[in-house]
């Protein structure tokens, strides 16, 4: 089977993809990996600058996954990144420090390419082959994907500026108090102006949308480590219910109360309020009572992109 890897840099982790096809010609995984780099401190700035220390701490991520997805011989890479390194005033000079250490160019995606590349991906999810006009939502940690498919195709695409990191930043004082009820309705108020001003229409009247993100993902491993199954044992159906309930529980705890929470990635903990908020500001704004997960992303677009390249 050929082959390749996809490496996202994004705000709070860095991944890596290594997928294929097989006999059916759908996208199959062949290896997968993260790590918790939040390179994207500082994003909600004037004028937003990538540390040294998170720099640092991508770049060895990134020679780390690189060195891991070798194991299994892509024969194509890419490296790309997102919100945090678009945003940055010096991201250029991050993605000549890549391309020095690794021999790979970094390929910056502009918002409308990233938010085609997730809906590219979630149209190879066989979970999804019974939807055909839907809306999706990808949190990340700098900014917020929404897409609608009408037919399997979208229609509509937009980037906002509402990832987790960044909302964080502009709203929380102090991250690792409890996150207060005036500053949970100030982000949601934020949250719904911002999908108003850019004009996004919930023009879908289905109950449930679909969601990916490492958020979603983070929810569905609160669930699994209560139930005590396997994450992938979960439903993949997040209802708006559960997600106040969490908010409510979670929110009202302090950081260090929230990375003892098992299935809670401690790396997450102190943006975790802030991105369960969003999500529940965009179920309310898009009138839905639930989200369906997918595992599908950005990573399966962009590998299916060059999968088809040949």
């Amino acid at each position: 089977m050929s082959t390749v890897a996809v490496l996202d840099i994004g705000s709070n982790s860095i991944k890596i993809l290594v997928a294929g096809r097989d006999e059916r010609g759908r996208l199959q995984t062949v290896f997968q990996d993260a790590r918790d780099a939040r390179i994207s401190t500082g994003i909600n700035a004037a004028r937003p600058v990538l540390g040294e220390d998170g720099m640092q701490r991508g770049l060895a991520a990134v020679q780390e996954l690189l060195a891991a997805a070798a194991v299994h011989s892509p024969e194509r890479a890419i490296l790309v990144a997102t919100s945090a390194v678009r945003d940055a005033a010096n991201g250029a000079e991050f993605a000549a420090r890549i391309a020095r250490a690794t021999g790979f160019e970094l390929r910056i995606l502009t918002g409308e390419e990233e938010a085609n590349a997730i809906g590219r991906g979630l149209t190879g999810d066989p979970t999804l082959e019974d939807l055909q006009d839907f809306h999706v939502f990808d949190l990340g940690g700098g900014s917020l994907e929404c897409l609608t498919f009408h037919g399997r195709r979208v229609a509509q695409a937009l980037s906002l500026p509402l990832g987790c990191v960044r909302l964080t930043e502009k709203f929380v004082s102090d991250p690792a108090a409890p996150l207060s009820t005036d500053t949970r309705h100030a982000l949601a108020r934020h949250v719904q102006a911002a999908l108003d001003e850019a004009g996004f229409r919930f023009d879908l009247p289905f109950p449930i949308a679909v969601a990916t993100g490492g958020t979603v993902v983070s929810m569905r491993a609160i669930r699994a480590a209560r139930q005590g199954v396997a994450l992938e044992d979960t439903s993949p159906i997040v209802t708006l219910r559960y997600m106040r309930e969490l908010l409510e529980q979670i929110g009202g705890l302090s950081l260090a109360e929230r990375r003892a929470i098992p299935g809670l990635p401690p790396a997450r903990a102190d943006v975790f309020p802030a991105a369960l908020a969003t999500l529940v500001a965009v179920a309310e704004q898009a009138k839905v009572t639930a989200f369906r997960h997918s595992f599908y992303n950005l990573r399966y677009g962009l590998a299916t992109e060059l999968l088809d390249a040949g």
